[in-house]
């Protein structure tokens, strides 16, 4: 989402996080309503990871997302009323109705899907690296992990052999600093950045609540990978305003008060007051800007409720690949 000039289109950028965020909560009161099959794990106040990142990458590059990866795929371009039709289980979602919301994908799109497994993505997102690198496409892929991924082995396994050959694999770690109900400094000993050093991979952390911020870091990432120099890791230090899951009662592990100063770093309030403060836009038109998003969701769910579930026939469509003759 760049403008001629080559620079950030800012106001593009703004769009895209604030559909996410719309979606997203939206979706979260449909799921209390009792409209909304399976779990909902929501990424509000990670949406200037998701959009800085997925911007400066192109039609030939891959990613590979986590359970909480409606942005992910939103970014990256998928139609609303194909994933809002996905998480309700219906027949015109993007993996027609059958992944759900853990398991959202666009093969079309570079998206190579997202994964109930955490780190699953990993050795996925390190295939199409290597595939990238083999035939010379230029291309490179990215993984989107949590910080609780950063305790499986497939990520080390990884990032070893994506050293070695010297992989365009970006690894983008979304730390909001929880594993699930636990604090990650009671889970992870050390720095999560310096988990990618030992093996040469350089390694940074990013204020991921910063779009700005997100959008350098990423532009050097994807150079590198690009001009066949390895694999990056990126620390993205960022937060999720909701619970682990959309059904989630005991926030104990919270700490009082945190939510309320993390808002308070909004990534979107931010963009807005960038937007204001430069004349690219005013208030008004970006108040117009969110309820043409929160339209659109709407009508997405509306859409939804009326289109069917999948056949039983269809039960193993897309499971096997067609043996080759």
């Amino acid at each position: 989402m760049t403008k001629d000039g080559g620079g950030p289109d800012w106001l593009a950028l703004y769009r895209s996080m604030v559909e996410i965020r719309e979606f997203e909560e939206f979706s979260i009161d449909v799921y209390k309503r009792g409209h909304l099959p399976g779990l909902v794990h929501a990424s509000s106040g990670q949406e200037a990871v998701s959009v800085g990142v997925i911007s400066l990458l192109g039609e030939q590059d891959f990613l590979t997302s986590t359970h909480r990866g409606h942005g992910h795929c939103l970014a990256r371009g998928v139609p609303i009323d194909d994933v809002m039709l996905e998480i309700m289980g219906r027949a015109g979602g993007c993996c027609r109705g059958k992944g759900g919301s853990m398991h959202v994908a666009d093969f079309n799109r570079g998206i190579l899907g997202a994964n109930g497994i955490v780190g699953g993505g990993a050795g996925i997102a390190l295939g199409a690296a290597f595939s990238a690198k083999y035939q010379g496409t230029g291309a490179v892929s990215v993984v989107f992990l949590g910080d609780g991924a950063m305790a499986q082995g497939l990520i080390n396994e990884t990032m070893n052999m994506a050293a070695l050959w010297k992989l365009p694999l970006i690894y983008v770690c979304e730390n909001n600093g929880v594993v699930e109900y636990s604090r990650l400094e009671e889970v992870a000993a050390g720095k999560l950045v310096d988990r990618a050093r030992p093996y040469g991979i350089p390694s940074v952390t990013v204020d991921g609540m910063d779009l700005a911020a997100v959008l350098e870091a990423t532009s050097e990432a994807v150079a590198r990978g690009r001009a066949g120099e390895g694999p990056t890791f990126l620390e993205f230090v960022t937060f999720r305003y909701h619970g682990h899951h959309v059904a989630e009662t005991d926030h104990s592990y919270r700490i009082e008060g945190e939510i309320e100063q993390w808002r308070e770093r909004d990534p979107i309030a931010a963009v807005e007051k960038r937007l204001v403060a430069e004349g690219i836009a005013d208030q008004a038109q970006l108040d117009e800007i969110k309820a043409e998003a929160l339209a659109r969701v709407k009508a997405s769910y509306e859409r939804g409720r009326q289109a069917p579930d999948p056949e039983l026939s269809t039960l193993y469509d897309d499971v096997f690949a067609e043996a080759a003759r």
